[in-house]
């Protein structure tokens, strides 16, 4: 029987509920294996670098809700997939895209970030604590 997108069967194949998973599951593997050796090796020159790692150790928390993970994951992807808009070693346009999709996520999600994950993110940075700046 045909379904109002034309389509047999009941195939979990195009059922959202069933895609999402697999989809939070490639990201996350994809940040894991390049996340911190983007940010390695473009030490210096990663703009949102603490706002990225951030959203790292937010989507690394199992106390984060499933769509802030999958939401922070995919903008992490897109940041440590080699395949840009505009390519990061672009002099000063570089991360542009990706600063844009990131800064869009977190925008979204960020009363999910927490203190702990920004402390994280700044010691892993080897920044000095945030109210050391004060």
């Amino acid at each position: 029987m045909a379904t109002s997108q034309g389509h047999t069967g009941t195939g979990t194949a195009l059922d959202p509920n069933h895609q999402l998973p697999a989809v939070i599951a490639r990201n996350q593997k994809t940040v894991h294996d390049g996340f911190w050796k983007k940010m390695a090796r473009f030490a210096g020159r990663v703009p949102f670098a603490e706002e990225a790692a951030a959203a790292w150790y937010c989507a690394r928390d199992p106390k984060t809700p499933i769509r802030v993970k999958a939401t922070l994951l995919a903008a992490l992807a897109y940041f440590v997939t080699p395949v840009d808009l505009i390519p990061d070693v672009v002099a000063a346009f570089g991360f542009t895209d990706d600063a844009t999709v990131l800064m869009a996520a977190i925008g979204l999600v960020s009363s999910h970030i927490r203190p702990s994950h920004r402390k994280a993110a700044r010691a892993a940075l080897d920044l000095p604590p945030a109210d050391a700046e004060k």
